[in-house]
C-alpha cells in the first residue's frame, strides 16, 4: 500500500501503456491520482490500481503539434497537471557501425528531442499553476555506462540527464525538474533483450539485489521524486540499479585463480 497521497493530482506518463511506464502508471494510480497514457497504439488492457483505470490519449510524442494539443486538452478537461513523467522512448539493438545516420537521428529524436518538447509544454502550463508541478525524466544505466549496440541511445540517456540539470535551474522553483534512472528492468518483454527463463535468471543473479527491477520499483521511485518529501531533489537523479554492477576484473581474477 503506497504511503503517498495524489488525491486530486493529474499526472500524464508518456509511454505509459506497457511495460516501465504501466508501472508508474498504477502506482500512481494506487496512490490516488488522475492518471493520463499516451502512446501511438491504444493498449488491450489499461493500467489499473485500487479498482481504478488510467485514462489514454492517442499520442506520437515525436509529433509536437499533436503533442501540444494533447496538453491542452487535459488541462482543459481537468483543470490542471501535476506531473509529467517523460518515459517514452527505447531502441533496438544494433551496432553503431551497421546502421544509417538516418537511425541515429530517429533514436535522438524520440530520447532526447521528444522529452525535451514533452517537458517545455508541460513547463508552460505548471508554471500559470498557483501549485507549480513537478517533470520526471525517465534516464537510463546507459547514460552512465557504456552502451554496445546501443550508443545513440546511452548518447540520449546522457543528454537526459543534462537536460535535467539546466531545465531544473531554468524552471525553478514554481517546476521541479528531476531524473530517475533505471538499471536492467524485468519487464514482457524482458525475453527479447535477455532470452529464456534461465537467461533472465542469469542476468539477475550478476546485480547484487539478486533481481532485476520491476516497473513497480521504478514507479514507486517517482512517486517519492514527485512529492513533497522529494522538494529538495531538483537537478537530481535517483539511480536504481540494485547495487550496480559487479567489476569485470573480479570474475576474470576468481577465473584466473
Amino acid at each position: 500500500m503506497t504511503q503517498f497521497d495524489y488525491s486530486g493530482q493529474v499526472v500524464l506518463v508518456t509511454g505509459g501503456t506497457k511495460g516501465i511506464g504501466a508501472g508508474i502508471a498504477r502506482a500512481f494510480l494506487a496512490a490516488g491520482a488522475t492518471v493520463i497514457v499516451c502512446g501511438r497504439n491504444a493498449p488491450e488492457q489499461l493500467p489499473c490500481a485500487q479498482d481504478r483505470e488510467a485514462v489514454f490519449m492517442p499520442l506520437d510524442v515525436r509529433d509536437y503539434e499533436a503533442a501540444e494539443q494533447l496538453m491542452q486538452t487535459i488541462v482543459n478537461e481537468y483543470g490542471r497537471l501535476d506531473v509529467l513523467v517523460n518515459n517514452a522512448g527505447g531502441a533496438p539493438h544494433a551496432l553503431a557501425g551497421d546502421v544509417s545516420p538516418r537511425f541515429h537521428e530517429g533514436i535522438l529524436r524520440l530520447n532526447l528531442i521528444a522529452p525535451l518538447n514533452m517537458a517545455q509544454l508541460a513547463n508552460r502550463h505548471m508554471q500559470q499553476q498557483e501549485q507549480g508541478g513537478s517533470i520526471i525524466f525517465i534516464g537510463s544505466i546507459s547514460a552512465l555506462r557504456a552502451s554496445p549496440g546501443t550508443a545513440a541511445y546511452g548518447a540520449a540517456k546522457a543528454g537526459i540527464l543534462s537536460l535535467t540539470a539546466s531545465l531544473a535551474v531554468e524552471w525553478a522553483p514554481r517546476v521541479r525538474v528531476v531524473a530517475v534512472s533505471p538499471g536492467l528492468v524485468e519487464t514482457e518483454q524482458s525475453h527479447l533483450h535477455y532470452g529464456d527463463e534461465a537467461g533472465i535468471a542469469a542476468v539477475a543473479a550478476t546485480i547484487p539485489a539478486g533481481r532485476m527491477a520491476t516497473p513497480e520499483d521504478i514507479g514507486n521511485a517517482c512517486l517519492y521524486m514527485a512529492s513533497p518529501i522529494a522538494s529538495y531533489a531538483g537537478g537530481s537523479n535517483l539511480l536504481l540499479n540494485g547495487g550496480g554492477e559487479k567489476p569485470a576484473f573480479l570474475q576474470a581474477k576468481a577465473a584466473d585463480n
